[in-house]
């Protein structure tokens, strides 16, 4: 139930936010999965990296990511993205059972250099992540495999 509250108290915030038209989104989707057991999602496509990447760094979506990697309200989150010239990257916060890349690619954890989706991604961003592993884990970052 945690989980449906979150989801019904982000959905006003994540309209304003699209409402404000960030520079670069291009289009953003509202849309169901299921309902039970509830999966819904959002499919947004933006000019560039550049762009995606400097909306997530600022706020509100700075503050969001902040805290629901702290406390995810009984949801689970993904994201998977596609570039354009070649490569995807993609994360997986709290989800119970395989979806997208999970059902047939090695899942690897979002540790160490594969901590920020730029990396991920294999582009460069100027910019560090919204938190930083330390911040995050409390410790050291760890070395991918």
């Amino acid at each position: 139930m945690a989980g449906i509250k979150t989801l019904i108290g982000f959905g006003p915030k994540i309209s304003s936010s699209v409402e404000a038209m960030p520079d670069g989104l291009l289009l953003h989707e509202n849309f169901l999965f299921s309902l039970f057991p509830m999966h819904a999602g959002m499919r947004q496509y933006w000019r560039d990296p550049e762009s995606l990447l400097k909306w997530t760094r600022s706020d509100p979506h700075r503050v969001w990511w902040q805290d629901f990697l702290r406390d995810a309200g009984g949801t689970g989150f993904w994201h998977e993205t596609y570039f354009r010239r070649g490569g995807m990257e993609a994360i997986y916060d709290d989800v119970l059972k395989p979806i997208g890349f999970m059902k047939f690619a090695p899942v690897v954890p979002a540790r160490g250099p594969m901590f920020g989706a730029a990396a991920r991604g294999g582009k460069e961003s100027a910019a560090a992540p919204v938190l930083s592993e330390a911040e995050l884990y409390g410790d050291a970052p760890k070395k991918a495999n």
